[in-house]
């Protein structure tokens, strides 16, 4: 059951790509967290359903480093790139996330797993992404723990989506995504304690979660303060 309402108690702001860049540049870093293998590290998220499930699935599942790419596309009016995940796949199917996957033993580093997944996914080539740095790990109910990393993406690729992992592409405006009004709060039943969750519905695309809940992070790390 999923019950959508706007976030209370949080402001708009008008911020050009500059001064978001900017921002961003001050503000992150390519320090890996501890929470990203440390099952033991796990920050609150101030929601007390969501704190009390993801310090459950600590103590049950293994730790399941991830990394994806936040990819700010530099247009005149900024965009982010998004993807939809493969119908057949068997975790998260069709859901929109951000490009990216689990940590492999042979890449240097949480930055390198985002960038050779968005690679292989959608077939974003390295030349055209400036990173930035690291937004805040984010744990989910399927033991993931995902570090994002911010990047600003020279426009004029050209992608070449893996069929195999993503039915579709798309670009979602930043202002959208980092206006409040467009942040829902959805809210399910976990073990008879309710979690919420945010929901950023924009036009026929239902972006939710995860993915949804590294949007809102970002928003409050460089676009409120």
């Amino acid at each position: 059951m999923t019950n959508a309402s706007p976030v209370a108690n949080a402001e708009s702001v008008d911020i050009g790509s500059d001064e978001f860049f900017r921002r961003a540049r001050e503000r992150l870093a390519f320090d890996v967290p501890p929470g990203l293998t440390d099952a033991s590290v796990l920050a609150p998220t101030g929601d007390f359903g969501t704190d009390a499930m993801l310090q459950i699935i600590a103590q049950e599942r293994p730790v399941r480093p991830a990394a994806v790419l936040v990819a700010v596309v530099e247009h005149d009016q900024p965009t982010v790139l998004l993807t939809k995940r493969a119908e057949h796949l068997n975790e998260h199917a069709g859901q929109v996330s951000f490009p990216g996957g689990k940590i492999d033993a042979g890449d240097a580093s949480p930055l390198d797993a985002a960038l050779r997944e968005a690679d292989e996914e959608i077939g974003l080539k390295r030349s055209f992404v400036d990173p930035i740095g690291y937004l805040d790990v984010y744990a989910t109910g399927f033991g993931f723990r995902i570090l994002p990393t911010l990047a600003r993406v020279r426009p004029g690729f050209e992608l070449a989506i893996n069929a195999s992992e993503v039915d579709d592409v798309f670009e979602v405006p930043l202002a959208f995504l980092m206006d409040p009004v467009n942040h829902k709060l959805g809210s399910k039943e976990f073990r008879g304690m309710k979690r919420s969750f945010y929901e950023m519905p924009y036009e026929h695309r239902y972006i939710w979660g995860a993915t949804a809940g590294m949007l809102r992070a970002l928003y409050e790390r460089i676009w409120l303060k």
